[in-house]
């Protein structure tokens, strides 16, 4: 993703930085907790797409 681009977006909700990871292919709100999808080299910034990274909802091991 270029940077340039990712200096100028923000977490929708928050307004808050993102982070580009790569492995997911995925922006990340650490504020919120939301990841957000990038498809085809577009990132989706709409909440109801983006999935939770909150570990509390993960089952207990």
């Amino acid at each position: 993703m270029d940077t340039r681009l990712m200096e100028l977006l923000v977490c929708p909700i928050c307004k808050g930085p993102l982070t580009h990871e790569r492995e997911t292919h995925e922006l990340v709100c650490a504020a919120d907790r939301l990841a957000f999808p990038i498809r085809d080299g577009i990132p989706v910034m709409l909440e109801g797409e983006a999935r939770s990274t909150d570990d509390s909802s993960a089952p207990a091991a």
